[in-house]
């Protein structure tokens, strides 16, 4: 959990153009792929950044933290929550959408995380968690770094998050977001793509009528 002189030194990069540019991507990606939904809850939100960029797409959003410190950064066009993402407070079939971006590798249990996204999502309802590649050179760069956000994440295995995820919802993955340096493209190589997405619906009506 971050004080509020780590809070305030996060919100300040995140106005660099570096950061200004790589949000701009992933905004644009979300939109792109949340096209239908309108409620959307966002697990690990932090001061909200990508959130306020949403709401202006005309979303309505919900942001999640475990952070009472960052939660007060966040702009008023979102509604915040506190709160762990294990013991997610709202009822069930509360959302279109719920997402993940760049934080559900750093949740203590996240399977449980996932189960609970699962039963705040309304029936056909959209998940997208957005990973950090560790196959990446963006994020074995940021490794060497000894104050790096990156070496606090607990989950770097990928591949078994997505197997979890496949048991709740239907998925695709793809990757995005090439960095190299400060310079920003786009890349599908998972050798120089910072992010692997993992986009899923939920698929409870179709398991319950294979299961008949």
């Amino acid at each position: 959990m971050k004080s509020a002189e780590e809070t305030k030194k996060y919100v300040e990069t995140c106005k660099e153009t570096f950061w200004q540019n790589v949000f701009r991507i992933e905004t644009d990606y979300l939109v792109s792929h949340l096209r239908g939904s309108l409620d959307i809850l966002s697990v690990g939100c932090g001061p909200a950044v990508i959130e306020e960029k949403l709401s202006a797409h005309g979303l309505h959003i919900t942001g999640l933290d475990i952070s009472f410190e960052a939660l007060k950064c966040a702009p008023d066009a979102v509604r915040t929550v506190a709160g762990r993402a294990e013991d997610m407070p709202f009822p069930e079939s509360s959302f279109d959408a719920v997402i993940y971006v760049a934080s559900l590798q750093f949740i203590e249990d996240y399977r449980k995380a996932l189960q609970r996204s699962f039963a705040v999502l309304r029936t056909e309802g959209k998940i997208i968690a957005m990973l950090l590649n560790p196959q990446s050179g963006f994020v074995k760069q940021k490794r060497l770094e000894p104050d790096s956000y990156v070496n606090l994440i607990r989950h770097t295995d990928v591949k078994q998050i997505e197997r979890f995820m496949a048991e709740l919802f239907s998925i695709q993955t793809a990757y995005i977001l090439g960095i190299e340096g400060e310079k920003i493209y786009e890349s599908n190589d998972p050798r120089q793509a910072a992010l692997y997405v993992i986009n899923g619906l939920k698929n409870e009506p179709a398991k319950r009528k294979e299961e008949l």
